[in-house]
Formats: structure tokens, sequence, C-alpha cells
């Protein structure tokens, strides 16, 4: 697709980065990755998740609590 970004250009973050950045412990970040709910590669024995799909997922994921 012409609007995907090339591969070198996608950031990813590790694991420990992602449950950092949305509060959660690292077991819910992989519970998500496991689950499907966050999209991410497998490097080795970890994982990496690129930035946008956390941004993405947690975007989507508001609720009206009001």
């Amino acid at each position: 697709m012409a609007d995907e970004r090339q591969l070198g250009e996608v950031n990813f973050l590790t694991v420990a980065e992602v449950a950092s950045m949305m509060r959660v412990s690292k077991m819910t970040v992989y519970r998500l990755v496991h689950a499907g709910d966050l999209p991410a590669i497998r490097v080795g024995r970890s994982f990496r998740v690129p930035a946008d799909a956390v941004h993405d997922y947690l975007r989507t994921s508001y609720i009206d609590t009001a």
C-alpha cells in the first residue's frame, strides 16, 4: 500500500516501555499481545510493539463514563 511506512521508519517499543507508557504491568502487555489486541513482532525471545499500535490501541480504548 502506498500509505504504509517502510519498516525502517517504524518506531518499536519493548514490552517494558509499553507497560510504562500505559501504566500497566508487563504481564498485561503480554496478555494484550497474545490475545491479538496489540500487534507485535517477535525478536528472538522478546516482543517489540510498534509505537503507533500503542497509540491506536489507547485511542480506540476510551470509554464514555458519563
